[in-house]
């Protein structure tokens, strides 16, 4: 059997040339994603009143320390564990 060579400049041209003959197809063109506005949460600090367990008891506004440390003393002389007081970061509510 006698093969036939072919060398690869020539299977490139035959290529080309079939493609060229071929009718193109446009690419449609990628839609652009609409980008969310970031939503501004804002956050405000409080004083928190904790039990051992780490579950809030009570919530204080900032300003508020001497009422929140007096609450935190008398859950603890009610013998009810010893509690205490911590910063807390909490989201608000814009109107």
């Amino acid at each position: 059997m006698a093969r036939k060579t072919v060398n690869r400049m020539e299977k490139r041209l035959e290529a080309e040339a079939a493609e060229s003959e071929a009718p193109k197809k446009k690419k449609k063109k990628a839609t652009k994603r609409k980008k969310k506005a970031a939503v501004e949460i804002r956050m405000k600090l409080f004083w928190g009143v904790f039990s051992p367990s780490m579950k809030r008891v009570a919530l204080y506004d900032f300003n508020q320390k001497k009422q929140a440390k007096k609450r935190c003393e008398e859950l603890t002389a009610k013998g009810k564990g010893d509690h205490f007081i911590q910063k807390v970061k909490d989201a608000i509510d814009e109107p």
